[in-house]
């Protein structure tokens, strides 16, 4: 789902932008910041693109068949209604 390489990524561009005074925590800062990326992004309710391709995929079948059962149901009741008459 989240891929792990961009999230140490960009906790790497975050280290690479400390000010000098803070380079020594560096490494600390970096392990953290991608602890901390990782906790939120997995709070979130993402879908990978795939997936979402997938389900919308899905999505549209369904619709066509709704159509498609929709479309019947109008005829059979039309033929329904010609035979009460």
């Amino acid at each position: 789902m989240i891929n792990p390489k961009k999230i140490e990524d960009i906790a790497k561009q975050l280290t690479d932008n400390l000010p000098s005074g803070l380079k020594q925590f560096a490494g600390e800062f970096e392990d953290r910041s991608k602890q901390i990326l990782q906790n939120q992004l997995m709070k979130l309710d993402l879908v990978s693109r795939e997936e979402f391709d997938v389900q919308q995929h899905v999505l549209l079948k369904t619709r066509e068949k709704l159509e498609a059962l929709q479309a019947r149901m109008d005829e059979l009741e039309a033929k329904l209604n010609e035979h009460k008459s």
